[in-house]
């Protein structure tokens, strides 16, 4: 793997097991390679097979990758507690999976919003409560939930996600009060309109590259790396007294 010199190395990350949730893909797959570099030990879980065992093959033998649906809460208590059996220890969650998918308010049907909110909310307080016994026997840890700007700037389209997003928040500022005094810290981190392969391939036109320049007081797009390159200074002993705030990455758009 290559290692980039223009960004920060944190010698806390060395040797440290972090798990990544939807950590295959997108926004995911950069914070798995960001922390792989950084000479942590990862364990990637997504749905995304194919993604996933390309992951593998880049990172190593060292490292680990789960064919893993979170919104399975049994699979996933199981994947996070293997992970920490075969680590030794498990000293980092970041929840990142989720899925944006664009529905109409007025055609939400029950089984959609409960899906939403099972992925894009659900999942990361299920796999905070089973990676808390792990962080808690490694003598703390770092919790990152991963939120969104969508419900910051009004976005419509997607009420559920967006729903979720913002509960994110709550969640984070709740099981920061309720496990600080173990040493786990939790936070949120909010990346704006990422530019994954996904976002990209769907999303991102003419008209959309119109809407960012006008919205973000910075010229450029964020990229998943700028997003992996916050997750690892709040997972770092750098953030050591940084829990239950929100960072928000995304040039300037809220």
């Amino acid at each position: 793997m290559t290692v980039n010199n223009r960004f920060a190395s944190y010698p806390s990350l060395r040797g440290k097991g972090v798990l990544i949730t939807g950590g295959a893909t997108g926004i995911g797959r950069a914070m798995s390679l960001a922390f792989a570099e950084q000479g942590c030990r990862v364990a990637a879980l997504d749905v995304d097979a194919v993604a996933g065992e390309q992951l593998a093959r880049e990172l190593g033998t060292s490292h680990r990758f789960a064919d893993c649906d979170v919104t399975e809460t049994p699979a996933l208590r199981e994947a996070i507690d293997e992970t920490a059996k075969a680590f030794g220890n498990l000293n980092i969650l970041i929840a990142s999976a989720a899925d944006d998918t664009r529905h109409d308010a007025r055609s939400v049907t029950p089984e959609l919003w409960e899906t939403a909110l099972s992925l894009n909310l659900g999942h990361q307080f299920f796999a905070a409560q089973a990676a808390e016994p792990h962080l808690r026997a490694a003598g703390g840890g770092v919790i990152v939930c991963l939120g969104s700007i969508a419900w910051l700037n009004n976005t419509t389209g997607m009420v559920a996600y967006t729903t979720a997003k913002a509960g994110v928040h709550g969640l984070v500022r709740t099981l920061a009060r309720l496990w600080g005094n173990a040493g786990i810290r939790v936070n949120a981190l909010v990346p704006g309109w990422t530019m994954t392969e996904k976002q990209l391939a769907q999303r991102v036109d003419a008209e959309a590259e119109r809407q960012i320049d006008a919205a973000q007081c910075l010229s450029g797009r964020v990229m998943p790396d700028d997003v992996a390159r916050a997750a690892l200074f709040l997972a770092s002993d750098d953030a050591s007294m940084i829990t239950q705030q929100s960072l928000i990455v995304d040039g300037g758009w809220v």
